[in-house]
């Protein structure tokens, strides 16, 4: 007799429900790439790239330069409807999103611009379950990280995306800073979701 895997069994039967949508996030230490690529090892609905990204290489290529915060106007409107398409996108189950709309709180912050009216009404409409916060470690991800915070600015980052939660009115969980096999663990049984097996 074949045993069901009870994750591929939630993962099947998610598909049908409403859509419930849960946040990664943290600074650029946070780990997040390595916990993102753990949800996807194991098949489970996940936004794999972080739009932000993309945008921002595409902005650098165009202007032959990094962004300065005269350029961050035009690059987090991008963002913010990359955000929105995903948000809209999902329809029925259960998803993880590599970053939220409310990340933009912070990174907009950082760089000492105040959240636009698109921002603002935004977070009002799209609202995630749950937002997850990873603790950071100790070592950038990406080499594009070095140039939105210097290594003495890392907790500064993380910090301030973590008060961008609270400021939209979301009570995120903190993620331990453990390897990303005992953080996706962490994360599923937070939300009800089996475990894979390994």
């Amino acid at each position: 007799m074949t045993q069901t895997d009870p994750l591929a069994a939630a993962i099947e039967a998610a598909r049908t429900e409403p859509p419930r949508r849960f946040v990664i996030t943290g600074g650029p230490s946070a780990g997040k790439d390595d916990v993102i690529a753990e949800l996807l090892k194991h098949n489970i609905p996940c936004m794999e790239a972080e739009p932000g990204r993309a945008i921002y290489r595409r902005h650098r290529e165009r202007l032959g330069r990094h962004l300065r915060t005269e350029d961050r106007r035009e690059y987090a409107a991008e963002v913010l409807d990359a955000f929105i398409s995903e948000f809209e996108a999902h329809k029925h189950g259960f998803r993880f999103y590599n970053r939220g709309i409310p990340d933009s709180y912070g990174w907009e912050r950082f760089f000492g611009l105040a959240p636009t009216p698109q921002l603002e009404e935004a977070n009002r409409v799209y609202r995630y379950d749950v937002v997850f916060v990873l603790d950071p470690l100790d070592t950038f991800e990406d080499p594009d990280d070095i140039v939105w915070a210097k290594e003495r600015e890392i907790r500064r980052v993380h910090e301030l995306i973590v008060q961008g939660y609270f400021d939209a009115g979301y009570e995120p969980v903190f993620v331990p800073a453990e390897s990303a096999e005992h953080r996706l663990d962490f994360i599923l049984n937070n939300v009800r979701i089996p475990k894979p097996q390994r």
